[in-house]
């Protein structure tokens, strides 16, 4: 009798426990019941039990060119250098420059004290006398042709020598101009001038340094270069030589100021490939006018092909920005979803997102993917 009234108490009490765990995991009355997700992290499928919470859209089609993206180097334009050249040849005494100055045209760079302005006005002096001796030869000889006390070929000698005379003149005052000397006050000293506006990108000389091309120094004192227009020089694979043509535009990234984007144009693609990396020189002209661009920056290149390529165009919405990279969600099933990684280009109107990899034109995906990845969080 005892057995049977403990056999009847267990029995009662398993069935209040399970009544009483009914009543907790029982949803509220008149309540939905709850979306529940079940996300396979292996291959990135997401099980729901409404897909009609999420709703569909189809992925626009969009003609738009390929682009090609290259690292390149600021470099001078080699038409817009001039070398600074000291004609007379001596040693140096004043120098008003230095390299990375920014100077203007006529601007006194240095000075220069030269034996080459003596020997000059040496011969200066000298082709003087020498034509006012031959002038009065000449006048003389018409005077007797003209009385019949010469003959003719005396007085075309006498021509002759004058004309000659003159040339010598000419000559050597041509040559202290070219000095830049001033034949009425002369000096030892010769002053040489920017021939150019621009930066001094290189220079070669000292004070009490030899200048000119006679003695043991540069020719070139300084180099300056006008960056108003700059080189921008990139190295491109042979594989993508066929996307881009002469006069193609391309966009200028600079890393030292990020959002900034200057225009340039290809104005030159090299005719030799480097025998190692299989690339060739591509040269852009870009301007400078501002000044933002400097020898030697790095830069990113971003041309667009002659080909045109079809890409898809979703709503941003659609994507979703995880762990650095971009995805979205597709059908995978009657009610599954599927996490679709997608390369992204450009952001357009309508708050619109172009898709360069990932998609096609005319495929479905989840029109909120931040919704459906934030229901999956939450269970």
């Amino acid at each position: 009798m005892s057995h049977s009234i403990v056999r009847s108490g267990c029995c009662f009490a398993v069935c209040l426990s399970l009544v009483a765990c009914g009543k907790k995991f029982a949803p509220a009355d008149g309540a939905p019941p709850q979306e529940q997700i079940i996300e396979n992290s292996n291959n990135g499928v997401i099980n729901v039990d409404n897909p009609k919470q999420y709703p569909l859209i189809a992925a626009e089609q969009m003609d738009a060119q390929d682009k090609l993206s290259v690292t390149g180097t600021v470099n001078p334009d080699v038409s817009r250098e001039v070398p600074v050249i000291s004609l007379a040849s001596g040693r140096v005494v004043d120098i008003r420059a230095r390299l990375d100055d920014n100077v203007k045209k006529g601007e006194l760079l240095l000075r220069v004290q030269s034996p080459d302005v003596t020997n000059a006005y040496d011969t200066y002096l000298k082709a003087v006398n020498d034509e006012l001796l031959a002038n009065k030869a000449y006048v003389r000889a018409k005077d007797l042709y003209a009385h019949g006390a010469v003959s003719l070929g005396i007085l075309e000698q006498a021509e002759d020598t004058e004309s000659d005379a003159k040339a010598d003149l000419n000559a050597s005052e041509e040559q202290l101009e070219t000095l830049g000397i001033n034949r009425n006050h002369p000096s030892s000293i010769v002053n040489v001038y920017a021939p150019i506006s621009g930066v001094i990108i290189a220079q070669n000389v000292t004070n009490a340094a030899a200048a000119g091309v006679t003695y043991a120094g540069s020719p070139n004192a300084f180099t300056i270069a006008d960056l108003s227009a700059v080189w921008i020089l990139c190295d491109v694979y042979e594989n993508d030589l066929s996307k881009i043509q002469l006069g193609q535009t391309a966009q200028i990234g600079l890393s030292a100021y990020p959002g900034r984007v200057l225009a340039g144009r290809i104005s030159d693609i090299g005719p030799v490939l480097d025998p190692i990396l299989r690339t060739a020189k591509v040269r852009i002209e870009v301007s400078n006018a501002g000044g933002l661009l400097r020898l030697g920056m790095f830069v990113t290149a971003t041309l667009e092909s002659r080909k045109k390529q079809v890409h898809a165009v979703i709503p941003a919405a659609a994507i979703l920005h995880l762990h650095d990279r971009e995805w979205v969600f597709t059908p995978a099933g009657e009610k599954q979803f599927k996490r679709v990684e997608v390369n992204v280009g450009d952001t357009l109107p309508g708050e619109k997102q172009e898709i360069l990899s990932g998609i096609e034109p005319g495929q479905k995906v989840v029109a909120s993917a931040l919704q459906l990845e934030a229901t999956a969080e939450a269970q």
